[in-house]
C-alpha cells in the first residue's frame, strides 16, 4: 500500500488478498436475425485485503482514508501492489492505481486471535506485470 507514493510500513502482515476484474456482458437481439449480438465492457477492478496487525499505526492510514473522503487532503492516492508466488517459483504483480475504499472495519476477534483490518477497495483499472 502506498500513499502518494510513500509506502505504508504499518500494514506488513498481509493475510489474505482477493481482486475481481469486473466485467459486463451485453445481450441485444435484432429484428431478420436468428441469434443475440454479444459484447463485453470493462468497469474496472475491485477487491479485498484483510490484514494483521500488531500495534495502532494502521490507524494512520484510517484516518488518511477518512481525510480523503471527506476532502480534507486534495490530490491524496492510494496505490497497491501484490506479488503472487507460484509454485514453480515464477511470480507476478498486479497493480492498482488511485484506489478508493468502502467501510473500514477493525476487529478484535479474543485476546488470543491478531487484530484485523479489512480494506475493500474499488479502482478503474489495474495493471498485471510478470516478474
Amino acid at each position: 500500500m502506498l500513499q502518494d507514493g510513500v509506502p505504508q510500513d504499518n500494514l506488513t502482515f498481509g493475510q489474505s488478498f482477493e481482486a475481481t476484474f469486473k466485467t459486463e456482458t451485453l445481450q441485444e437481439g435484432y429484428l431478420g436475425e436468428t441469434t443475440d449480438r454479444y459484447d463485453t465492457i470493462y468497469k474496472g477492478i475491485n477487491g479485498k485485503i484483510k490484514y494483521h496487525y500488531d500495534n495502532p499505526a494502521f490507524l494512520n492510514l484510517t484516518l488518511a482514508i477518512i481525510n480523503k473522503a471527506r476532502r480534507r487532503t486534495p490530490g491524496t492516492r492510494f496505490n497497491l501492489k501484490a506479488v503472487m508466488s507460484f509454485p514453480s517459483g515464477t511470480r507476478a504483480r498486479i497493480i492498482v492505481r488511485d484506489c478508493e475504499f468502502g467501510p473500514l472495519p477493525i476487529g478484535f476477534g479474543s485476546r488470543s486471535d491478531f487484530g484485523t483490518y479489512d480494506l475493500d477497495f474499488s479502482a478503474s483499472d489495474a495493471q498485471v506485470l510478470p516478474l
